[in-house]
């Protein structure tokens, strides 16, 4: 395998991985999320029924998830609380490593609040692979809500060293 940059550019010109087969790569995505993940609190199965927040692998390579928060996450008055905000954004990178059919710890994680996100409105939640040099993954993710850029995360990725999938 490779290491190094990708080519192809995501939003704001983030470079991501060469585009794969969709259903293949969505497909490595619930299955390293169910072998490695599958209890997550953000994106793993409930004990009653289908995971909590489901993500699609984009045509970019990147995964998305579309999901409305209701108040029960508020700090102030119907604005999501900002721990929430950087909790997807995590989860969202994580999981687009999982369609590569890779895993990752979360080793750093810088967050910009940029505008308020709206509780009871819905979101766009997206993240795409920036720079592959394993065991070191770089991601970027964003929350878009009604077409506006409302938080950008970078996080860095390790792969786990103790070899348990």
């Amino acid at each position: 395998m490779s290491t190094g940059s990708y080519a192809a550019t995501g939003p704001r010109g983030s470079q991501q991985p060469p585009p794969r087969d969709a259903e293949c790569s969505q497909q490595r995505l619930a299955e390293t999320r169910a072998r490695a993940h599958a209890r997550c609190v953000v994106c793993g199965a409930r004990d009653d029924g289908p995971a909590r927040l489901c993500f699609t692998v984009t045509d970019n390579g990147g995964v998305e998830a579309h999901i409305c928060i209701n108040d029960d996450f508020e700090g102030y008055d119907g604005i999501l609380h900002g721990g929430i905000i950087a909790t997807l954004l995590d989860a969202a990178m994580t999981n687009c490593l999982f369609a590569q059919g890779r895993r990752g710890l979360t080793a750093e994680l810088l967050v910009r609040f940029r505008h308020p996100v709206v509780t009871g409105t819905p979101l766009r939640l997206w993240a795409g692979v920036e720079r592959s040099s394993p065991p070191l993954f770089v991601l970027r993710a964003e929350i878009r809500q009604t077409g506006q850029v409302r938080a950008t995360a970078v996080g860095k990725f390790m792969a786990p060293s103790s070899g348990r999938d």
